[in-house]
């Protein structure tokens, strides 16, 4: 028997308002690889995330975590997110902050070995005994990293993983998840940064204007666009809808 995809999205809508946000997205995720979400600002990538994650209820459709209705709590479990503004409890030292979050997944860990990682992230092992509002931008994000790698969950989905990170702490970053789809975790991710997406990600989802217009490698996409880089195969598969409907 064939293992589930670890996120199968079917004909999922979503709406804000009277706006429809996002237009039967229909996507597969499977176990052990990290796909990319590419688009514009604006395109619907975080409400994606977020209608896997129940933060935002669909209009329409279907969302399952391992074969599990996403709407069910034990599918939720086996998840852990990292939102793009994420913005830790300012007054918790960054040991305590991390020892709560993993609590809600019933984890208990190691100060050697949050120091550990956090040395791996060129974070301090140092700054986790201080409060959080003495960090920079880039010192928080670690953190969360840190936590999110930490609760040891199956699925990770991580929004703009990268913000804030200077190029020593994001090739670090890199390494974390390459070594994490080793081990059999499977990664949705969202970056701006398409040259991570690039050498990462076994498969990028572009979704622009609420809806998927490629799902596929990056080496394919770049080969059905004849475009050099993934940047520029991402603008040309963008504006090449918008031309063929203006000719």
């Amino acid at each position: 028997m064939s293992m589930p995809d670890a996120i199968e999205i079917a004909g999922l809508c979503s709406r804000y308002g009277h706006t429809d946000v996002l237009e039967d997205i229909t996507l597969n995720v499977r176990q052990g690889e990290i796909l990319g979400l590419v688009g514009l600002n604006g395109a619907g990538k975080s409400t994606l995330l977020k209608s896997i994650l129940m933060l935002v209820v669909p209009t329409a459709g279907s969302v399952h975590l391992f074969g599990e209705a996403h709407d069910r709590p034990s599918s939720r479990a086996q998840l852990a997110y990292l939102p793009e503004r994420f913005q830790p409890p300012s007054h918790l030292p960054g040991l305590d902050f991390v020892r709560l979050s993993l609590a809600f997944y019933g984890r208990r860990v190691r100060r050697a070995v949050v120091c550990g990682l956090a040395e791996e992230l060129d974070l301090d092992p140092a700054a986790l005994r201080r409060p959080i509002r003495s960090y920079s931008k880039g010192m928080a994000q670690k953190l969360g990293i840190l936590a999110t790698l930490l609760t040891d969950r199956p699925l990770l989905i991580l929004d703009e993983p990268m913000s804030g990170l200077d190029p020593k702490a994001r090739i670090l970053l890199k390494r974390q998840l390459i070594d994490a789809r080793a081990r059999g975790r499977t990664l949705l991710m969202s970056s701006h940064i398409l040259a991570d997406h690039d050498e990462l990600c076994d498969r990028v989802a572009v979704l622009h204007q609420g809806r998927l217009g490629y799902v596929g490698s990056p080496a394919g996409l770049k080969e059905s666009q004849g475009a050099p880089t993934l940047e520029t195969a991402f603008l040309a598969a963008i504006e090449r809808p918008r031309q063929a409907a203006s000719a």
